[in-house]
């Protein structure tokens, strides 16, 4: 059988065809009858001229063909959306071809076939679900979006000046080209302050991987139907809102505004200064004051008016009002305390698992669909979707903060009508937390930020280029790395097993006034989560920051494959293995201020007995579980996510909210507009 790692020198170069040169010097060996149309004449001469100086010739089998026709009605130089109905079609289409495949050889061939033919994007995503999800492919780590899809994350001014240097300079001394931090728009923007947020690369790689591990549609239900998805879906964009309710805090603006009157015009312009590569076409800007209409667009197979939004949103509403949904027969499903959230998570985002989806409808990737076509919802003008349609570059918009802001408040109105928790299912008895703290590089509970510049690799996604490595250099926020130091008492007599839950959140509003304890509680961010042992008596604990169960460190974000040791799955690859889902470490911490942003720090040591999930965690990912879930296992919490924040609660302040087992902390985040390189600290 082929090496299972052949099918990664498919994301290499991929708008190459495949019989060129791959990776480190290797070429597919196709049969002729797999050649497109256009190179069957010299199929030939391209396999001798291209195989001749190739150090590895990959044999491709010769396989009877499935039928293709409906993923390849998606013309190969459009943009790809999984929030466009037909697409998600033809995408869960292809995933079944991929997945049906016998073994690694046969899923070699469909790839060779298709590369050639299909939507690079399209085959990128489906490809990559493929890989995630077969039994024979689990272990292979697929390399970065960034890396194959270069153009979704920069400046376009970038890929000249790298097509230049590496038709000019030799490899060994090319120098990284710089990313313009700030590129889209002038400081005379206030929305501005937070494009370092909002454009940041790993932060946008974190949703598209997350899409790609938490798929819409396939034959197989598992891949669908993972464990509490659609609470996972509710929770990680909830998370989201709170992180960047917090930068915005920090840069002096509100708090982003929900988009709940679909009538009304989108204050907020975008022009993303993007060019894709593939499509041979600028991103689409929205200008400031644009309203979405009805969309008739049958070249995406989209027939839809802005009233159906709103006939969903209303029968969501009306789930919630009555604690019960609607089922297709009729009857009505209650929504308990256990799962409710997780059934209406479902239903918010519309896949073949949704409880009523003729019903309940395609709220929330409606909404990013009807966003992105707000210029051109008839096609008069033959233009493609904005950024909002795409889950690699939805982030970089400010509407999307505001559209996710509003389906929070719909989920959150579900939440607020479950019962507080009562003192007992807070408590830990005889377990107390004495202190929480940070020690930090800048002393006691002062956290410290600043820029820093890292480089990424663009030499994977540079097709039609002389080969070899191109870096570029960019500018995201980073944060010196800390300890938490918690004190806990125990004094049961026996020793016990806790689960500490670690959560900061603001202190002061946009006016500067104390915020109350219910809008304090929705802008807590989870920042760790681990179980500890506790032994009879007093003990400190002390946690890295870099252990987050939140975050992946940068060097996963953007680790180049090529550097990966050892075969799949070998105790030599073992540390080098991840999922690639989890949000960028860089930007854990909020930005804070030169004066130092006041924020509380929460820490909670709740009973494991009543948290644990009993599972074999044994090679899976386990790193980022908190928003990632771990793959093919439950999520590792039986608690709701969020707990305990995600419920209302009658205390008038977080003091009142405390049991002997939490511990609050004021601690201050500290800004230095100064620029370090990788690896620096300090």
């Amino acid at each position: 059988m082929s090496d299972r790692k052949n099918l990664l020198l498919f994301f290499d170069r991929p708008t190459e065809p495949c019989f060129m040169q791959k990776g480190d010097d290797a070429i597919f060996q196709l049969p002729d009858n797999f050649y497109p149309d256009k190179y069957k004449t010299v199929s030939n001469t391209l396999a001798n001229r291209f195989g001749e100086n190739a150090q590895r010739s990959i044999p491709v089998r010769n396989i009877a063909l499935p039928d293709l026709s409906l993923p390849m009605q998606l013309p190969y130089n459009d943009q790809f959306s999984l929030f466009v109905p037909k697409h998600r079609k033809m995408a869960g289409k292809l995933i079944d071809i991929f997945m049906g495949m016998r073994d690694v050889d046969d899923l070699q061939s469909i790839c060779s076939y298709c590369q050639m033919r299909m939507n690079p994007y399209m085959f990128n995503y489906c490809l990559s679900v493929a890989i995630l999800h077969r039994e024979d492919t689990k272990g292979l780590n697929i390399p970065t979006f960034a890396e194959s899809f270069p153009d979704k994350f920069m400046d376009p001014k970038v890929f000249r000046r790298a097509r230049e240097v590496s038709t000019v300079v030799p490899v060994g001394n090319r120098l990284p080209i710089n990313i313009p931090q700030n590129y889209t728009a002038a400081d005379s923007n206030p929305e501005q302050r937070v494009a370092y947020f909002r454009e940041d690369i790993g932060l946008n790689l974190h949703h598209w991987h997350w899409h790609l591990v938490y798929p819409f549609d396939a034959a197989d239900r598992a891949i669908v139907n993972k464990d509490r998805r659609g609470e996972l879906f509710y929770y990680m964009h909830q998370q989201i809102i709170a992180r960047y309710s917090t930068e915005r805090l920090c840069n002096n603006l509100g708090r982003p505004r929900r988009y709940n009157d679909f009538r009304s015009p989108i204050e907020e312009g975008y022009f993303p200064k993007l060019d894709s590569q593939v499509a041979s076409r600028a991103w689409p800007p929205r200008f400031a004051g644009s309203t979405i209409r009805d969309i008739d667009r049958p070249v995406d197979q989209i027939k839809s008016d802005v009233s159906q939004l709103e006939i969903w949103r209303d029968r969501f509403l009306k789930a919630i009002e009555d604690m019960a949904i609607v089922l297709p027969n009729g009857r009505t499903m209650p929504l308990d305390e256990e799962t409710g959230i997780d059934v209406l998570g479902n239903l918010m985002e519309s896949s073949i698992i949704s409880r009523n989806r003729g019903y309940y409808g395609d709220l929330h990737n409606m909404g990013h669909v009807f966003i992105s076509y707000s210029h051109d919802p008839d096609h008069r003008n033959l233009e493609q979707f904005g950024v909002m349609g795409d889950s690699a570059t939805a982030m970089r918009d400010p509407v999307f903060y505001r559209w996710h802001s509003y389906i929070d408040d719909i989920f959150q109105l579900y939440k607020n009508k479950l019962p507080p928790y009562p003192a007992e299912r807070l408590d830990f008895p005889g377990v107390r937390v004495t202190s929480i703290g940070i020690e930090g590089a800048s002393g006691a509970n002062i956290l410290t930020t600043q820029w820093e510049q890292s480089t990424v690799e663009l030499g994977r996604g540079l097709d039609f280029t002389p080969r070899g490595s191109v870096l570029a250099r960019f500018t995201h926020l980073q944060h010196d790395e800390f300890n938490y130091v918690c004190t806990v008492t125990n004094s049961s007599g026996s020793d016990l097993m806790g689960t500490v839950r670690i959560f900061m959140a603001p202190v002061l509003d946009e006016g500067g006034r104390q915020l109350s304890f219910d809008d304090q509680r929705r802008l807590m961010i989870e920042l760790d989560k681990f179980t500890e042992q506790l032994p009879a008596g007093s003990r400190t604990i002390r946690r890295r920051s870099l252990d987050s169960s939140v975050t992946i460190p940068y060097e996963r974000t953007f680790r180049n494959q090529n550097t990966r040791p050892g075969d799949p799955g070998s105790a030599e690859a073992a540390e080098f293995d991840f999922c690639g889902c989890g949000w960028p470490h860089h930007l854990l911490i909020p930005k804070g201020t030169d004066n130092g942003y006041p924020v509380v720090l929460f820490a909670m040591v709740s009973n494991w007995n009543d948290d644990r999930v009993i599972q074999d965690l044994v090679g899976s990912c386990n790193d980022a579980a908190s928003y990632c879930g771990i793959r093919d296992r439950k999520y590792p919490d039986r608690r709701a996510m969020g707990y305990p924040f995600d419920r209302p609660s009658q205390a008038s302040s977080i003091n009142d909210f405390l049991t002997p087992n939490m511990a609050i902390q004021e601690c201050s985040i500290r800004f230095t507009n100064a620029t370090r390189q990788r690896g620096q600290q300090g």
